[in-house]
C-alpha cells in the first residue's frame, strides 16, 4: 500500500546519507497523490497460475462489461448436483481469480454454484484499475450473476473478501439489483480507505508522521462502514480473524456496529487474513448458514435473527 510505497523508494537508494534520503523520501511524498494514491491498494496481475480443471473442477469462462465498457472476465463454477444457491465472489486487492481460486473452490462440492471474476487491470480483465472503476466492475458483477445460465436468481449470495469485501457492501449499498440478493458475507474486510491507509502508514516508524498528510490523498467517496448500514434487512455475516496483521480486527467490530439486523460477527481464533475459512469445521458452519438464512426457504428476516444469535462466535 502506501506506505509499502515509501520505503521501497528510500530503500532504493541504499548507502546514500540521511539528508539524500529525507530528500527522497520528500519527492515520494509529492509524488504520491499525483500518481493517485488510492492506486496503491492494488497489485494484480495478468496472468493465471492455474484454472479451475487442474483442481478438479468444472467450470466455464464468463465475459462481461463494467457500466464504462470495459470488458471483465470471469468464470463460473456450477454446483455438483443440484445446486443450493450461487455465491458471487469479490477477492482481495492482489493477483487475479486463479490466486484466490482455493477461498472458493470447496463451495461446488458443497451444492453451490460460484461466480468470481477479475476487476479492470487484474487476471484477464481490460484496463487499469482505480477505486472508481474497481466499484463499477463490482456493481456489473452483481448484474451478470442474474443474468448467467444455471443461476436461480431467488438464491444468489454475495461473498467477499479483504478488499472485495469493502467492494461488495459499496457494490451491494448502490446495486440496483440490492433487493434480489439474498445475503452479504464478507471476511477480513475493512471499515474505510483512508482509515485503512493510516494504520498501514503507522505500521513504520518511517512513515508514521505522515499517516494523517498522505491518507488524505485516498479518495474518500467510498465509505463501506456507512454503506453497511443500508444493506438490511439484507442478512449481512462479517468474519473476522483474531489473528490477522494485515486488517485490524477494529474494522470487523465498527462493520457489525454500523450494520443493521438481521447480522452475525465471527471471530475465529488463531486465524490470520482471510483464512477463517480453511478449516472444515468452519466450512461446515458457513455452509449452515447458507442453509437456514440465504436460501432457507422460510421467512429469511426470522431465520437469520435465529442464526445470528446462534453464531455470534466462533467456536
Amino acid at each position: 500500500m502506501v506506505g509499502d510505497a515509501v520505503v521501497v523508494v528510500l530503500r532504493s537508494a541504499p548507502g546514500r546519507g540521511l539528508a539524500a534520503r529525507l530528500a527522497i523520501l520528500l519527492t515520494a511524498i509529492a509524488m504520491l497523490p499525483l500518481a493517485g494514491c488510492t492506486n496503491m491498494f492494488f497489485h494484480p496481475t495478468p496472468t493465471h497460475v492455474l484454472t479451475p480443471d487442474q483442481v478438479g473442477l468444472a467450470w466455464r469462462d464468463v465475459w462481461f462489461e463494467s457500466a464504462d465498457s470495459v470488458r471483465l472476465h470471469g468464470w463460473f463454477l456450477p454446483a455438483e448436483g443440484e445446486a443450493k444457491g450461487t455465491v458471487l465472489f469479490m477477492h482481495g486487492n492482489a493477483q487475479n481469480i486463479s490466486t484466490h481460486l482455493a477461498s472458493v473452490a470447496w463451495l461446488p462440492g458443497r451444492g453451490y454454484n460460484v461466480f468470481l471474476f477479475d476487476y479492470r487491470g487484474y487476471g484477464s480483465s481490460d484496463g487499469v484499475p482505480d477505486l472508481d472503476g474497481l466499484h463499477r466492475d463490482s456493481e456489473a458483477a452483481i448484474a451478470e450473476t442474474f443474468r448467467l445460465e444455471g443461476v436461480d436468481a431467488n438464491r444468489v449470495a454475495l461473498f467477499g473478501q479483504s478488499l472485495g469485501g469493502s467492494l461488495a457492501i459499496e457494490a451491494l449499498a448502490r446495486s440496483p439489483e440490492k433487493p434480489r440478493v439474498r445475503a452479504l458475507i464478507v471476511e477480513g474486510a475493512f471499515a474505510g480507505y483512508r482509515r485503512v491507509a493510516r494504520e498501514v502508514l503507522a505500521r513504520s516508524w518511517l512513515t508514521w508522521p505522515l499517516q494523517t498528510p498522505l491518507s488524505l490523498a485516498i479518495a474518500d467517496d467510498y465509505e463501506p462502514g456507512t454503506a453497511i448500514a443500508t444493506i438490511a434487512p439484507i442478512p449481512v455475516l462479517i468474519i473476522q480473524g483474531e489473528d490477522d496483521s494485515i486488517i485490524d480486527p477494529a474494522h470487523a467490530h465498527d462493520l457489525y456496529a454500523a450494520a443493521g439486523h438481521p447480522k452475525a460477527l465471527w471471530l475465529v481464533p488463531n486465524a490470520p487474513h482471510i483464512a477463517a475459512l480453511r478449516t472444515p469445521a468452519m466450512r461446515d458452519r458457513f455452509v449452515s448458514y447458507l442453509n437456514a438464512c440465504a436460501f432457507a426457504d422460510a421467512e429469511r428476516g426470522s431465520a437469520c435473527e435465529q442464526a445470528s444469535a446462534l453464531s455470534s462466535a466462533a467456536p
